[in-house]
């Protein structure tokens, strides 16, 4: 089976999802740094779509660029535009198989998916 994660190596949860899906026997794990390389608008709608989440359910409100840009966190078509020019604001990690599409909070809810 094929995993893909986003994850964000200064993470301490997303180092932890990523462990935990290269000692799956029979994973393949892809690794997205999805800060280096962000995904698409279209990408993001995808996948919250396959994991059955809204944008705001992924958002990291937390983020000083929520603030910083006037971000209406009710507002999902506002989120997936901010998180495509912002990936920070991407709650991580995001781990994607044939299954469907989790955020790994905490690391072993990737376990449903694979």
């Amino acid at each position: 089976m094929k995993a893909t994660i986003w994850h964000n190596p200064r993470c301490s949860k997303s180092r932890a999802a990523l462990a935990l899906l290269q000692d799956s026997a029979g994973v393949e794990v892809e690794v997205v740094e999805y800060l280096k390389t962000p995904p698409s608008r279209a990408e993001l709608e995808a996948i919250f779509a396959k994991a059955g989440i809204a944008p705001r359910d992924a958002l990291r409100k937390g983020e000083d660029v929520v603030k910083q840009i006037g971000l209406d966190t009710g507002d999902d078509a506002a989120i997936l535009d901010a998180m495509a020019a912002h990936p920070i604001l991407i709650e991580r990690a995001i781990v994607i198989t044939e299954k469907g599409a989790v955020i790994a909070r905490p690391p072993e809810k990737l376990l449903e998916i694979l």
